[in-house]
């Protein structure tokens, strides 16, 4: 009972999408059976063509007749029996081999059945779901008459055992007991080693008790699983107290399985030098540290952060000649992209490559999910390619990292195409998947496809959760629609989940967002009598508008509230309550403000002085706001670009152009990157004109005054200030493509080219895009291979619109070279692997259509039945 329980538990939510297989050919079952029968007694059988052709489409219940008519030839049955496994379309998945075994058991061929047992029970070896599978068809053929046998029982228990399914294996072993079976010391041994993997630490102790009284020894083996028992229940202490008894006089020892195992325990607790220390005293007393033992500590030290160390260990373990294993690589690898770090994680991917490992799908996964985090979904894509021409088969977090990377790109209609790809490979989407999809069609406001995904969601039996719910409060409150989301928090109240601080966040600043602070004011309060919050943040939000309406009082009684609510203010707090005080023009009580946050233990950030210094700038306070960059400097607390832009700016403003370049000199000497802001400042104050807004109108209107001669003037003055010419060359580039003066850009172009200076891809893009809009796409090709023959890069993004627009005006050839040509500049090396996804990730047509459509079929699919073979 408790087998059948835990396995309707582990397996009846994992529905099966395997395609009905095609009707026999039209050929008569008992001349099948005489031709087959004959033709397995012949030297070779298993290399005859007519053979393959009959038991292509062998049924289960033919295969049993064949294997009884042999069952005189026991050794000949079982290879039959694998042979055909792999041949008949009828018998290569697990179901239809364990109906196979059943027929078998039903014909009374008890010593063939017991063969083929141990031949699937070994199949099993690596999967807890497909061992379960044989465990219960087992149980189900006891029903026939049928008895397992001690081999087989072993074997199934050592497999148990192996797979950490304590629970079960001690379900196996009372059957054993109630069949009659005495037990041997090596059936104990797996026994307690099952359950001590699985932390049943006390369970396990009392077999071991069991195999004393029986007259067994205690040996290393039982006792290292007792030291193991203690490490995975987290009872380090009780594990070193075992070891010590082992290590002690009349002890049994210890192996350096003992010890990778303690040391694993030290690190999995966090006592790392214990552990450090453990592996010094391990190879001072002649044990040599495996490739596990190495691996777990270069874990654990990553862990920590402590990269350095987890590399020098590395070389230690090189220099012992001990060859790190996949498992080694995979943790380096996803430290390294944890890091952000991916040109060093695809080093260490290429160095695991040369050692002749193979990558297994943890690696894949790491990486796919770095460069999809670092929007490089076609880099993502080709790996995926590499993964499959290597024979290591996606499973379905490998498609959730994909579809959530073409999300983050904004293209949630090819992550549903790329979610039929995965249930055509045999997987079905779980939770994440469809939260992925819900929270990608929420982000581009796509609401109703989002609803479409939560009916799939719904249909295909996945049950949605807080965060599905999320998604949508979210992304309505953001669309200044709180009312609808507040009908998704209803749903979530109605499905008995909690409202999570998350969602009464959003839908405050959805309150904010539509000027009903005092709604966003009445659920804030009511988050405060129900104790669930957590942090300033949703106080924040409310501050942050009351700030910029000036509304001071209410503002401290905001604070007022959260101090009494028991939370500390954080930067932001304060930060935005000086915001308030600035935009009042109270200037003596927002520096005050940032007095009292030096008092309160809560330092002023760079944001915080950026705002009084803005302040001061538009009280034309300068003197006062470069007193406050002197105390910043004082402070530790290094401006930013707009720290300095606002200066500057104000300068400028007031015709002090000199001193506006200066303060960019000190910037620029600090090692900060003026922005465009900056830079439209100085045009500005070149031009002798009134300070353009940052706004993009102001701007372009900028662009529409100046002179080449304008430009070059920036560009002196900037150099001689020691600042960079590219980035001058891409503000004035870029600020003259939007404002459609394509020909003054070209010349800039042509002078960078003629002086050796490489454009940055934003600037190209602006070159490009200027022409996409005009829908001049024939000239937007043009320019990108004119820049790329100047070496210079325009993005993916460029080459995707001017592609796109060839598309649409039915300029496909043209648009098909430019792939080709994306692709070789790319250095790609195999186009083979590569341009099916660009393929898929360009695909044309109607994709909303598409999207529809293939939701619809998950939610048919999750109503089907499992196809009876």
């Amino acid at each position: 009972m408790f087998l059948r329980a835990f396995r309707a538990q582990s397996l009846s939510h994992k529905p099966h999408f395997r395609a009905i297989q095609s009707p026999p050919p039209p050929f008569s079952a008992d001349d099948a059976f005489s031709d087959v029968s004959a033709l397995i007694k012949k030297p070779k059988w298993q290399s005859n063509p007519r053979l393959e052709t009959l038991v292509s489409h062998l049924s289960p219940k033919s295969v049993s007749r064949i294997i009884a008519s042999q069952s005189g030839d026991v050794p000949l049955c079982l290879t039959f029996f694998k042979w055909v496994c792999k041949k008949s379309t009828y018998c290569y998945d697990l179901d239809s081999r364990i109906q196979l075994l059943h027929m078998l058991a039903s014909d009374n061929l008890w010593e063939v059945t017991h063969k083929v047992l141990i031949f699937l029970i070994k199949e099993c070896c690596t999967s807890k779901e497909d061992i379960l599978k044989v465990t219960y068809g087992i149980e189900e053929m006891g029903k026939i008459g049928f008895r397992v046998n001690y081999p087989c029982y072993s074997v199934l228990l050592m497999y148990l055992a192996k797979l950490d399914l304590g629970l079960i294996a001690f379900s196996v072993f009372n059957r054993m007991l109630e069949d009659g079976f005495v037990l041997g010391e090596i059936d104990y041994r797996m026994l307690v080693n099952a359950l001590c993997k699985n932390g049943f630490v006390q369970a396990a102790e009392m077999f071991v008790s069991t195999v004393l009284k029986l007259g067994f020894a205690l040996d290393v083996h039982l006792c290292t699983s007792l030291v193991l028992g203690n490490c995975r229940a987290r009872e380090v202490d009780e594990a070193l107290e075992v070891f010590d008894v082992m290590s002690g006089e009349g002890g049994c020892g210890v192996n350096s399985v003992t010890y990778t195992i303690l040391v694993h325990g030290l690190c999995e607790v966090g006592r790392l030098e214990e552990a450090c220390g453990l592996r010094e005293e391990m190879s001072e007393k002649g044990y040599r540290s495996s490739a596990c033992t190495y691996t777990v500590l270069i874990k654990a030290m990553c862990d920590q952060g402590l990269m350095d160390r987890a590399f020098g260990l590395m070389d230690e373990m090189a220099g012992e000649g001990c060859k790190p294993n996949v498992y080694t690589y995979t943790v380096l690898v996803d430290m390294l992209c944890r890091e952000g770090r991916i040109e060093e994680a695809n080093g260490m991917f290429r160095k695991m490559l040369r050692d002749g490992l193979s990558p297994n799908i943890v690696t894949y996964n790491v990486l796919i999910n770095c460069y999809c985090k670092e929007g490089l979904v076609v880099s993502a894509f080709e790996l995926l390619g590499l993964m499959e021409r290597r024979h290591c088969k996606p499973n379905i977090r490998t498609y959730n990292e994909l579809m959530e990377g073409l999300c983050n790109i904004g293209k949630s209609h090819k992550a549903v195409a790329l979610l039929r790809k995965a249930i055509d490979n045999g997987l079905f989407p779980n939770e994440v998947t469809f939260n992925i999809l819900i929270s990608g069609f929420c982000k581009a406001g796509q609401l109703s496809m989002a609803l479409k995904v939560l009916c799939a969601m719904s249909s295909s039996g996945v049950e949605p959760d807080q965060f599905s719910y999320t998604a949508f409060v979210d992304s309505l409150c953001k669309m200044g629609r709180p009312e609808q989301a507040c009908v998704f928090i209803g749903l979530v109240v109605k499905k008995g989940l909690p409202v999570d601080e998350v969602a009464l966040t959003a839908l405050i600043q959805g309150y904010c967002k539509t000027g009903r602070d005092r709604y966003a004011l009445m659920l804030l309060e009511r988050m405060v009598e129900d104790r669930c919050l957590t942090s300033p943040h949703a106080f924040n939000i409310l501050l942050d508008v009351l700030s910029k309406e000036v509304e001071l009082v209410r503002g401290n009684v905001v604070l007022g509230k959260m101090l009494k609510h028991g939370l500390a203010p954080s930067v932001i707090t304060y930060t935005l309550l000086a915001d308030g005080l600035c935009r009042a023009g109270d200037m003596a009580a927002a520096l005050r403000m940032l007095e009292l946050m030096k008092e309160a233990g809560c330092p002023p950030n760079v944001y915080t002085y950026t705002i009084a210094i803005n302040g001061l700038c538009q009280s034309r306070k300068l003197e006062d706001a470069e007193d406050l960059l002197v105390e910043m400097f004082r402070a530790a607390v290094s401006p930013n670009a707009i720290t300095y832009a606002l200066l500057i700016k104000s300068y400028v403003a007031v015709g002090c152009l000199d001193r506006a370049f200066e303060l960019f000199r000190t910037m620029f000497k600090a090692g900060l990157r003026p922005n465009s802001q900056t830079y439209t400042a100085l045009l500005s104050g070149i031009l002798d004109i009134e300070t353009a807004d940052s706004d993009d109108s102001s701007t372009h209107l900028l662009f529409m005054k100046i002179g080449i001669n304008h430009a070059l003037e920036l560009l002196r003055r900037v150099t001689e200030c020691g600042g960079d010419p590219c980035d001058v060359y891409a503000f004035l580039i870029t600020g003259l493509s939007r404002a459609g003066r394509i020909s003054e850009a070209g010349a800039l172009i042509q002078q960078m080219a003629s002086s050796g200076l490489t454009l940055s891809s934003d600037a190209c893009d602006s070159v490009i895009t200027s022409l996409c809009i005009r829908d001049e796409y024939g000239l937007a090709l043009a320019w990108i291979r004119r820049l790329v023959a100047y070496r210079h890069a325009p993005s993916l993004g460029s080459y995707g619109s001017v592609i796109l627009g060839l598309r649409r005006e039915g300029r496909t050839q043209e648009a098909e070279t430019l792939v080709y040509e994306l692709v070789r500049d790319a250095g790609v090396k195999d186009e083979r692997v590569i341009l099916p996804y660009i393929g898929f990730l360009m695909k044309g047509g109607d994709e909303f259509c598409y999207s529809l459509q293939i939701l619809d079929l998950i939610g048919q699919i999750g109503l089907k039945e499992r196809p009876i073979l």
